[in-house]
């Protein structure tokens, strides 16, 4: 749905995006993450026709960004980080001027708006002037104007900013809902926000991508490396070299022996496999008791900051 092909917008001398390339898929949710300044904000203004590149190509539908602006402009919802609001104008007004603009037919105005006040939460304000309402309120005013035309496309800059912890639950809840028949971009600096809502994460720093990758691949050892941590009952004698035999297993190393005959071993697993059944398998062989097994995983923060930190 879309895709971004050696993409570069140089601002004088400062490229801002360098040659990036990636694709996002309908029923996709991506993160699009990367510390200030990395080229979040430039790559989501090519993307929803705000500017233009200096080099590449971006096609959404199908259609070029450059050729095509306006149908392209058609088929999606934006929401950037700084939510434009008229503020002088109440919440059912701004929203049906939004539905007008967006040249939804006015029989169907009325009945978008009710479901958007609907999914949004906005009942209690509906008549109420924007400039009286807060943070969160705002916030969801402006996921609603992004949504009202029914976008096949998504393009949400940091969607959840000023949300309570409720109300960050029900926009999560929202998005993957909306992710399974649209295509949808997730900026956001919480990282948290990405581990519960998107399939994948696209990661960029200083221009470059750096990393684009499901959860699960990126959560891996950057060294395409796995831990497996394995507590044992029943067991005598060195069983190292024992485990060392599954296949996969590089490293093992013993981490505690308690009084009652526990012990626990850390287990280094080339990336590409899973040993886990295996591992329980000797087990059953050996008349081990397997008292709990877990493969690590590294959190987002970590993987995030060993891709974008500086020397």
């Amino acid at each position: 749905m879309i895709e971004i092909s050696n993409l570069t917008k140089v601002y004088g001398q400062q490229a801002a995006i360098d040659d990036i390339s990636f694709k996002v898929d309908t029923g996709e949710i991506v993160g699009f993450l990367g510390p200030n300044g990395a080229g979040k904000t430039t790559t989501m203004k090519i993307i929803t026709c705000f500017m233009p590149p200096t080099s590449g190509r971006v096609t959404v539908g199908g259609l070029d960004v450059e050729q095509h602006s306006m149908d392209v402009r058609r088929m999606i919802g934006y929401l950037p980080e700084l939510n434009p609001l008229y503020s002088d104008m109440n919440v059912v007004d701004f929203l049906r001027y939004i539905a007008e603009l967006r040249e939804l037919e006015e029989g169907r105005i009325n009945l978008r708006i009710r479901e958007m006040v609907d999914i949004c939460g906005l009942g209690d304000v509906l008549h109420k002037d924007i400039s009286q309402l807060s943070k969160g309120y705002r916030q969801r005013v402006g996921l609603a104007q992004a949504m009202i035309h029914d976008p096949k496309i998504l393009i949400l800059d940091e969607p959840t900013i000023g949300l309570d912890p409720n109300q960050v639950v029900d926009i999560r809840n929202l998005i993957k809902k909306l992710g399974r028949a649209k295509t949808v971009i997730l900026s956001t600096h919480i990282l948290s926000e990405v581990q519960a809502t998107c399939d994948r994460a696209v990661i960029i720093n200083r221009g470059k991508i750096v990393a684009d990758s499901t959860l699960a691949d990126l959560q891996r050892d950057i060294s395409g490396r796995q831990v497996i941590d394995v507590e044992l009952l029943n067991v005598s004698g060195d069983i190292t070299g024992s485990l060392g035999g599954i296949a996969g297993v590089e490293e093992v190393r013993e981490t505690y022996l308690d009084g009652n005959a526990g012990r626990s071993f850390r287990l280094t697993v080339r990336g590409d496999i899973d040993p886990r059944a295996d591992i329980f398998k000797k087990a059953v062989d050996s008349d081990w008791i397997i008292v709990a097994m877990a493969r690590e995983k590294r959190s987002l923060e970590d993987i995030f900051h060993q891709l974008t930190k500086t020397d």
